[in-house]
């Protein structure tokens, strides 16, 4: 069985590269070959039997890295298995978070041929000194759930490694 895994993100202010970098880990503790690598700079997914892809949400909008490495990778991706994060709420208030979700949802519906087995919505970071007026005058935040991120990453791993369903004929 392949045990390769790509785990691709897209960020502005790194704390997506975090994440990944946290899942991949993850990942490589329960067995897998993970690589963790920006999402923009993929050009080709050969050898990897599974793609986690992450992405930051930002102003209504996922990272145009995470929509453009969906679409420049449409066809190969179709029989990888697939798992989905995004960043964004501030807090994990549930209409935040439902926010959030919808939004993602609202990117990966523009490929519908991809089926995600796992889509997940993480807090997100605001740290006022990365950022320009006016979103420096924003508070500082961290709503990253570390033990829900863990969780989240094993459940892949679990997706990642499952025998593929067999087909009824």
């Amino acid at each position: 069985m392949n045990r390769r895994v790509l785990v691709a993100y897209a960020t502005k202010r790194g704390s997506t590269r975090e994440v990944a970098e946290v899942v991949a880990e993850t990942l490589r503790a329960e067995g897998l070959e993970a690589e963790c690598r920006p999402a923009a700079e993929i050009e080709d997914l050969d050898g990897y039997a599974g793609v986690v892809l992450g992405g930051a949400l930002y102003m209504g909008r996922w990272h145009a890295d995470a929509r453009d490495f969906l679409k420049r990778h449409r066809r190969p991706l179709v029989p990888l298995r697939l798992a989905v994060f995004a960043m964004g709420p501030r807090t994990l208030a549930e209409s935040d978070v439902e926010g959030s979700r919808k939004q993602l949802d609202n990117a990966l519906a523009m490929l519908p041929e991809l089926d995600p087995v796992l889509v997940a919505v993480f807090g997100g970071v605001v740290d006022p000194a990365k950022l320009r007026f006016p979103f420096n005058r924003m508070r500082v935040s961290d709503a990253r759930d570390w033990d829900a991120i863990h969780a989240w990453a094993q459940d892949v791993a679990e997706q990642l490694q499952a025998e593929p369903a067999v087909a009824l004929a």
